[in-house]
């Protein structure tokens, strides 16, 4: 018959604690927290507690909690290395505090002394926990489950009863029973010890090493990665030197000689759009058939490049990022001849793609005395003109273009040697033209039309529209291994969280009557109803192999499986 005993709470400081203690010993790879005390006098002592406080758990958290806030400054404030504009549009707006963001490294978070600090603590952080855990673990696996402690009844889950096999019959079908189930089995004197869920600490050990992973890919790739973009029209070409960016930045530890050898050229852009409905507008087709060659005499190559379809060189990835329209204009000055003749970029303004810009005419140019000077028009373009809308464009595909120019003449500035950027007018010494009611000259032109400048200043002729595409160039090393590391964490973390590890022993002796008395006991990391449940399945599996024994010649033998049960917590109420 089954049978089923409470355990009988004694005294903490008992040896049967002591004995349950080993038996629940290296259930994981967790260093012993120590309590906090003043270490040992001198230059050893000292470094042994700061390398211990370093490598413990709680630092190690506080650590990724610090990476977390001082990654926030770099998210709100604008950061050198990203836009070096928005930086001094700050500095000039706010003159007190500027200086000490300055000082404190906020205008470049992620090159600053104290985030690097943090930065390499955790990363020594995380291999000082990493390295004995490591060793700790391939040591359990080489060794074996301990053996079954002197008193089962005080393990967590647990269940006995008599039957007629003989002890090492009972031995034999446990060990067979748990390697079955993908236990790691032995037979430790007169019980089975085994034990599984290992790979909750594998989950544990490969999690902690692929924190270390990212954080070596996210440095590598800060170092050493570059990004640049280029504005390419419709027929024209791009080699990647670094003259050739319209902006570019990198990592501290890149070098110009590192950019990959290629070039292409954009043969077209072909986007099309929905012309009706909610989503009117929205683009439906957005590509560019393009033609490049790797290396210097590389052999030319087609193919076609999407938004998050890029093309693949090497390290290089170049994506697909924006679009819009540049009109073709011609510029004559008052004697008719030609001074300008280009297709100009327009920044688009809206998703309707109405554009803005400045058509600059910087040298060659005379009035009608002879008088040399520089020409600038303001142009707007609306790829969809609608009548009686100047400012903004109807639809973003090329339907009824419109070009609005506003002209200026004067002196532009550019001699001054200070930068200007070409879709900006400096008005400060320009003269705008004024038509016959003595206002701003203003003309909207369409494909093949002319404005003519007063006073036999010149004129200017929209043309046509070519299309432009703007590429970005990217060169980003470790990123594969930043996602391998992400991937393992996640794995890892799931591994640690949902895999228990856990403890079964079977014991089997015969009994002073003869009859042998079989004990099981399952024991976890932490309290869990995974070990009872599973320890009953176990239980009445080996209990149809040994079955139980009647207690006296007129009690029949039990058929049912012993029910295992929790053992009080010591002190509590039966």
């Amino acid at each position: 018959m089954s049978k089923t005993t409470a355990g009988e709470p004694t005294d903490a400081a008992a040896p049967e604690d002591l004995d349950v203690g080993v038996a629940g010993s290296q259930l994981s790879t967790a260093p012993t927290e120590s309590s906090a005390g003043v270490p040992a006098m001198g230059v050893i002592g000292w470094a042994r507690w700061f390398w211990r406080q370093l490598t413990s758990m709680r630092v190690a958290l506080l650590l990724l909690l610090l990476l977390a806030l001082g990654a926030i400054p770099g998210s709100l404030i604008p950061q050198t290395g990203t836009d070096a504009t928005k930086v001094a549009e700050f500095e000039k707006a706010h003159p007190t505090l500027a200086p000490v963001y300055d000082r404190l490294g906020l205008f470049d978070v992620y090159s600053s002394v104290w985030f690097s600090a943090i930065y390499i603590l955790l990363f020594v952080s995380l291999i000082g926990c990493i390295v004995p855990r490591t060793w700790q673990f391939v040591g359990q696996l080489r060794g074996r489950p301990p053996g079954a402690p002197k008193r089962l009844t005080r393990l967590p889950a647990y269940t006995t009863w008599r039957t007629g096999a003989e002890p090492e019959q009972v031995h034999e079908a446990a060990l067979a029973l748990l390697k079955k189930r993908r236990f790691r089995a032995h037979l430790a004197g007169d019980a089975v010890a085994a034990e599984k869920g290992y790979l909750r600490e594998v989950g544990n050990l490969a999690f902690h090493i692929a924190l270390i992973v990212m954080l070596t890919a996210f440095a590598w790739g800060q170092l050493f990665k570059m990004e640049g973009n280029k504005l390419v029209l419709e027929g024209d070409g791009f080699s990647n030197t670094l003259t050739q960016y319209d902006d570019f930045k990198s990592g501290t530890l890149f070098d110009a000689d590192d950019l990959a050898p290629f070039s292409f050229s954009l043969k077209d852009f072909t986007g099309t759009y929905e012309v009706s409905g909610p989503n009117k507008g929205t683009p439906r087709t957005y590509q560019a058939a393009l033609t490049y060659s790797e290396g210097a005499y590389g052999k030319e190559k087609k193919t076609t490049v999407k938004v998050n379809h890029p093309l693949e060189i090497g390290d290089s990835k170049v994506y697909l990022t924006a679009h819009g329209y540049a009109p073709v204009v011609t510029v004559k000055d008052g004697r008719g001849k030609v001074v300008f003749h280009d297709a100009v970029p327009l920044l688009p303004l809206d998703s309707n793609v109405t554009s803005s810009g400045v058509i600059k005419v910087y040298d060659g140019y005379r009035d009608a005395g002879g008088t040399k000077e520089q020409l600038a028009f303001q142009a707007f373009f609306l790829p969809s003109f609608a009548e009686g809308n100047e400012v903004s464009s109807a639809f973003p595909a090329l339907l009824n273009p419109v070009l609005n120019l506003e002209p200026y003449h004067g002196d532009l500035g550019v001699d001054s040697g200070i930068p200007q950027s070409v879709y900006q007018l400096d008005k400060r010494n320009m003269k705008a033209f004024k038509d016959s009611k003595d206002l701003q000259l203003r003309d909207n032109l369409r494909p093949g039309e002319t404005m003519t400048l007063p006073d036999g200043a010149g004129s200017i002729t929209y043309e046509g529209t070519k299309e432009w595409a703007n590429f970005q160039v990217t060169q980003q090393p470790g990123s594969g291994w930043a996602l391998g590391g992400a991937l393992a964490a996640i794995f890892g973390l799931a591994a640690s969280l949902f895999i228990q590890r856990r403890r079964v022993w079977v014991r089997a002796v015969r009994g002073a009557d003869g009859v042998t008395v079989v004990e099981m006991a399952g024991l976890g990391r932490s309290e869990s109803a995974k070990v009872p449940e599973e320890l009953g399945e176990l239980a009445g599996i080996l209990y149809d192999r040994a079955p139980g024994a009647p207690e006296d010649p007129d009690t029949p033998e039990s058929t049912d499986p012993p029910e295992p049960r929790a053992v009080p917590a010591e002190g509590s109420e039966k």
